[in-house]
């Protein structure tokens, strides 16, 4: 006899679809949702909810999941939320209210200030207003062309609109300023998008005094010259995406001053959002791929590696080229390959090993699983060789069958949508913005020459006679030193990617970590761990204040890549020489215990800190100097000298 299916059933099966698919069943799925909550309240809905976001949605539906978001978002954070302003030229309220579900479909506690309509230069400069008050952590300039305030006339020579453009970026940069030195913020500034209605056609391009001539000069000039607080939007970009005739839509801003077209908003929120996720250090950074009509077309194993499609001459073939050329460039930049195909691996490596137009080759990526097995528990195997959690992966898949089986099995996994048509690969993921980064550093484009070596560490620890044989070949050498200019942005970036060896999961902007540097009330230190397989980078950052006589621990944080390899106890030692040299008699700890932290429970124990009280789950330790403190033990040997990291 035919049993029904529960809600949660049937919002499981909506959501394992492709997007594209949702909307010819969405009355089922509301209808389950309000069922859902309906039982077990808005905590009880909002997985769902959350997992039903995407950029595929119309305004409506998003507006709709956001009621749900909001109801419930008390509920599932303990976190001290991210408190960020939002400013605009244009009226801001129905972008907000976008930003807002995206961002809280990502599991991110927010606060968020709107400013009022067209005020927002006399918000930043006001010292006690409204937002002074709020004391952002993030201020979001939803600024638009509109806002420029000062425009040439058309018969402006170069000379006078040379100084009306530096005239108007000091503006901007004395708000950026302003919110640096008021709050310690980061800036997200838009930059201009270029409007219709040129005047001078095609010789606008030749005109310096032209208005879209001059926004691009302007455009240029804050690339080249914003400071490191300052993140740019790129408007200009997003409206060209959108569509210039979709996104400037006059009726919308003449009638009820929105930024864009009505249809454009869903699009514009998600940027933002992407943006945002990003100087929170919350981007994805693995791209898991599968092989047969994902890299190539055809079935290897059919086929072999002569036969598959792929190269120039067809259609297809550039299309399956230009996929791994940007799967290429994505590497390049940091973002870890790995292969989750079901094929025999011998026969799967073969045209990575037998065809000099392959553009990807077997050495770019970190992990590669090859093997009839389900992928969902393929996924968490690539994970586990990665020490990566599953919510930093995308599975990009041509086979809606194995995208559904993810879905339902590892929803932390994002899983885009694949058009039949290899032509549309690169915009079918690129348009997820899941790789947006703020900032751009060494470390992260060695990223994933970091997670290939750290493959060759496990091929090697696998033939080791023991544990200690293997750390001794290593030859591991660490260099200690305070977070300076040249490293700060990878520390922000440890700072608040790190959830499992995380001690406090306390979560702080590049400007809040920099302020720390500079303070004398506070202690810096970076390990960057280097051994005979390569560079590993900077791997771990400890954050510690100055409390009387003792050190205090606020954050300490480490990749996961370098456990079971002794950094924990080399840094531990360092923490007590600088204390020392400090002339403090303790050091304290405190950890917090989250869902995903538990690896660190015992930490501080394992350090030979005591038991120093509770706060209901927070546990305090102590490490007291004025007794004896053995050395912990290690193969690591020094290469800087820890005296650089102590400030003052």
């Amino acid at each position: 006899m035919f049993q029904q299916l529960s809600p949660e059933q049937l919002l499981a099966s909506h959501l394992q679809l492709d997007a594209s698919l949702r909307p010819a069943q969405s009355k089922v799925f509301w209808e389950s949702l309000a069922a859902v909550t309906a039982i077990g309240g808005a905590e009880a809905a909002w997985p769902w909810a959350r997992q039903a976001v995407n950029r595929h949605l119309d305004y409506s539906s998003l507006m709709r999941l956001r009621r749900f978001l909001v109801a419930s978002q008390d509920g599932n954070s303990s976190s001290t939320p991210h408190r960020i302003a939002i400013l605009g030229g244009p009226t801001t309220i129905q972008l907000r209210q976008l930003i807002e579900a995206f961002l809280m479909a990502e599991g991110l506690p927010i606060e968020i200030y709107e400013g009022e309509y067209g005020l927002f230069r006399q918000e930043i400069l006001t010292p006690g207003s409204e937002l002074d008050r709020f004391g952002p952590q993030i201020v979001f300039l939803a600024t638009s062309a509109r806002d420029v305030a000062r425009l040439p006339e058309i018969n402006a020579d170069e000379d006078a609109v040379a100084q009306m453009a530096a005239e108007e970026l000091a503006a901007w940069q004395h708000l950026w300023q302003t919110a640096k030195s008021s709050w310690n913020a980061t800036v997200l500034q838009n930059n201009f998008e270029i409007p219709f209605g040129c005047v001078l056609g095609h010789y606008t391009l030749r005109h310096a005094a032209a208005r879209e001539n001059y926004l691009e000069r302007l455009n240029r000039l804050m690339a080249e010259r914003a400071p490191r607080h300052v993140v740019l939007h790129d408007l200009r970009g997003l409206a060209a995406e959108v569509g210039a005739g979709q996104w400037f839509d006059p009726r919308f801003y003449y009638e009820f001053k929105m930024p864009c077209g009505a249809e454009s908003m869903v699009t514009y929120a998600h940027s933002v959002a992407s943006l945002m996720r990003a100087v929170f250090g919350r981007s994805r950074k693995v791209a898991v791929l599968d092989l047969d009509n994902t890299l190539w077309g055809g079935q290897v194993g059919d086929a072999g590696a002569g036969g598959i499609h792929l190269g120039q001459g067809s259609g297809e073939g550039e299309s399956y080229l230009a996929f791994q050329r940007y799967l290429k460039d994505l590497q390049q930049r940091g973002i870890v390959l790995a292969v989750c195909s079901k094929n025999d691996e011998q026969t799967a490596r073969g045209p990575f090993e037998q065809r000099e137009d392959m553009v990807l080759k077997l050495s770019d990526f970190a992990c590669f699983v090859a093997n009839y097995e389900n992928k969902a528990d393929n996924l968490r195997t690539i994970a586990e060789r990665l020490h990566l959690k599953l919510d930093s992966f995308v599975f990009v898949d041509d086979n809606p069958a194995e995208r559904a089986v993810v879905r339902r099995c590892l929803p932390e996994v994002a899983v885009p949508d694949m058009p039949a048509d290899p032509a549309g690969y690169i915009d079918a993921v690129a348009r997820h913005r899941y790789f947006e980064t703020a900032s751009l550093t060494q470390e992260d484009a060695a990223r994933a020459r970091y997670y290939s070596a750290d493959s060759q560490r496990q091929d090697l620890a696998a033939k080791a006679a023991n544990v200690d044989a293997f750390l001794k070949s290593l030859d591991m050498r660490m260099a200690v030193g305070p977070v300076d200019e040249l490293n700060l942005e990878r520390a922000a970036q440890l700072l608040n990617k790190s959830n499992q060896f995380n001690l406090t999961t306390r979560r702080y902007t590049a400007a809040q970590v920099r302020e720390m540097a500079n303070s004398p009330e506070w202690r810096t230190l970076t390990f960057r761990l280097r051994d005979s397989l390569g560079d590993n980078g900077l791997i771990s950052v400890i954050l510690l204040r100055r409390e009387q006589n003792a050190l205090a621990i606020d954050a300490w944080v480490m990749s996961c890549r370098v456990l079971l390899r002794g950094v924990e106890q080399f840094a531990r030692n360092e923490l007590v020489a600088l204390a020392r040299e400090e002339g403090c008699d303790h050091i304290l700890g405190t950890h917090i215990p989250t869902p995903k932290n538990a690896m660190v429970k015992d930490h501080y124990a394992k350090m030979q800190f005591a038991a120093a009280g509770r706060d209901g789950e927070t546990t305090h330790w102590a490490l007291d100097l004025r007794e004896e403190v053995p050395s912990l033990s290690h193969y690591i040997r020094h290469e800087s000298l820890l005296c650089e990291a102590v400030h003052g």
